[in-house]
């Protein structure tokens, strides 16, 4: 018999219930004759928090193979972004553990719930694709307006307060630092003043 994990997330204390999500999980574990391995609920949490808690452990056990597949309600009470969703569906399937989501009828065990992860992972290679384009475009045309890019590379006047700094026995970490200047630069710049 396969394992399920559960996973239910309510963003109030007050106004929802997690019990509510997981009486339709449970209700279609058993009717897939899916044990219940354990469940896994974040109260009072919002989606887009990096951290929580219950999400946390159960992606500590998916990776202790505890189950084979793991149930949510929805997408967005398991995942925070398309991004984070893909990232999870990725290592899910890397793990061999299926990922079921009532709402949207997705089940990555099935060819359909295959395609429709396949469809997600592509928009979302599509997301930073166009990401990476209107970096490199900004980038493109800070340097047509004549825009310098990156730390500067050092002045007269930060040459004299690095030899100042080296002077009081600072670290070439430490000058860098205080000078917002990288820790080759400092090095270059001691090294071509005698």
């Amino acid at each position: 018999m396969k394992r399920a994990g559960l996973y239910a997330r309510v963003s109030t204390n007050h106004s929802q219930e997690p019990e509510t999500q997981l009486f339709a999980l449970r209700e279609y574990a058993r009717a897939r004759d899916l044990e219940i391995a354990g469940e896994y609920v974040d109260i009072g949490i919002s989606g887009s928090k990096e951290k929580r808690p219950s999400l946390d452990r159960l992606m500590t056990d998916a990776r202790r193979r505890r189950f084979d597949t793991i149930l949510v309600a929805r997408f967005d009470r398991f995942a925070r972004s398309t991004r984070h969703l893909v990232l999870a569906l990725e290592e899910f399937n890397a793990l061999g553990i299926d990922f079921i989501s009532l709402s949207e009828s997705v089940d990555t065990s099935t060819p359909m719930g295959k395609m429709v992860y396949t469809v997600i992972a592509a928009v979302a290679e599509l997301e930073r694709s166009l990401i990476r384009e209107r970096v490199v475009m900004g980038i493109n045309r800070a340097r047509a307006s004549g825009k310098r890019l990156g730390r500067p590379s050092g002045s007269r006047a930060d040459i004299e307060k690095i030899y100042k700094l080296k002077g009081r026995g600072l670290s070439l970490r430490e000058i860098a630092r205080q000078t917002d200047v990288s820790k080759s630069t400092v090095s270059r710049l001691l090294k071509s003043v005698p």
